[in-house]
């Protein structure tokens, strides 16, 4: 329930803060490349911080790292709701990424906790939340910001998050806490994990996955107006079209997770990239609002999947006392993703068609699959 209320927190304004931009002042013409500087920002400094926040948690706890996370987001959140300028919101976009925290720190306390042959099952479940969030923030903040303008968005994230910290407060056990007898410094966690081939084989796919999801988002709101010939109605249009791709994952998320279970979560990695990808690279030719739904849907089912295995196989390639460590550096591949990602898409979104860049994410997502088994283990033995 956190995790779902958390996801909805953020779900609520991200997808529509190009538009909230145009409504502080930027100019349309330079609307795309602000787009990717006040989405990346967030993401470059919850990088810097996630490793610190992770070994926070392996030597004070998860749980408090949680609801620290919690009461900071929801702080910021409400600050969003009232910036006047598009250079106040960029700083509170950095404080967000001082904030961060809570769904990793979530999803070590299930790591540290489940039983091992119910793990991809119990990530899966906690990837499910995360989607469910996905859902409801896009709806909610499409209609409050349709009927009400987006302030009061920010105003009811806040208030989410709020929610979702007292969830944890009053509901989440964390159980024993491991504490190492001499805790280790950040750059000795860096030099463990560079140790540990697996794990950064992990962490470059994360990254790589998160570049290309993130590249969209700044433009896809901007896509959906496009496409439905008017800039009226977008927020919401895009609304539910984000939501779209949260329905999907809360089907496929469990069965990618007890899927990979039985198979092995290395080929279902390799699915779900092909599978991606190839929805990515069919935007190219769509010309309407249903039809870009219903691929948005599709690449909904199959990136869905690559979440949950991650997760997994970090768990798997890791020792118990150092999983919140683990789970921090897992946070700074993805949001590093996270700042890549729209720098690139509003680079590139201001000079190339938002279907050419659909093609280019889906080659990326194509040729990180072709990695996924080239790095494993030969082709029949991959798929047997």
């Amino acid at each position: 329930m956190g995790v779902l209320l958390s996801a909805a927190s953020y779900t609520m304004i991200v997808p529509f803060l190009p538009l909230y931009l145009l409504d502080l002042g930027v100019n349309p013409a330079k609307i795309n490349l602000w787009s990717g500087v006040v989405f990346s920002i967030t993401f470059l400094i919850s990088s810097l911080m996630a490793p610190y926040w992770g070994s926070r948690a392996d030597k004070y706890g998860k749980r408090k790292m949680v609801i620290r996370a919690g009461i900071s987001l929801a702080v910021v959140y409400f600050l969003g709701g009232v910036v006047r300028t598009p250079e106040e919101l960029f700083l509170v976009r950095a404080l967000q990424g001082f904030a961060s925290g809570f769904v990793p720190a979530s999803l070590s306390i299930v790591a540290s906790s489940a039983p091992d042959d119910r793990m991809g099952w119990s990530l899966g479940i906690m990837q499910t939340g995360t989607a469910t969030g996905g859902i409801l923030g896009p709806l909610v903040g499409g209609v409050f910001s349709h009927f009400f303008g987006m302030r009061v968005s920010f105003a009811i994230a806040a208030v989410g998050v709020l929610l979702a910290t007292l969830a944890v407060w009053m509901f989440v056990e964390e159980g024993h806490t491991v504490t190492e007898p001499q805790p280790s410094t950040i750059k000795e966690d860096l030099k463990t994990a560079a140790g540990n081939a697996p794990l950064v084989g992990i962490l470059l796919l994360l990254m790589t996955v998160q570049v290309v999801v993130m590249a969209l988002q700044p433009l896809i709101t901007l896509h959906v107006a496009h496409l439905q010939g008017a800039l009226e109605g977008a927020v919401l249009s895009a609304g539910i079209i984000f939501s779209l791709t949260g329905v999907a994952g809360i089907i496929a998320a469990p069965s990618w997770g007890k899927y990979g279970q039985d198979v092995g979560f290395y080929k279902i990695l390799f699915i779900a990239l092909i599978g991606a990808g190839l929805m990515n690279v069919g935007q190219y030719w769509v010309g309407t609002l249903w039809q870009f739904s219903l691929l948005q849907f599709a690449f909904g089912l199959f990136i869905i999947g690559v979440y949950p295995s991650i997760n997994t196989l970090i768990v798997e390639h890791t020792e118990l006392h150092f999983r919140g460590r683990a789970f921090g550096l897992s946070t700074s591949a993805n949001q590093m993703g996270g700042m890549i990602g729209p720098l690139l898409g509003g680079i590139a979104g201001s000079w190339m068609s938002v279907r050419s860049i659909f093609v280019s994410t889906g080659i990326l997502l194509l040729f990180s699959a072709f990695m996924v088994w080239k790095l494993t283990r030969p082709w029949k033995e991959f798929l047997g």
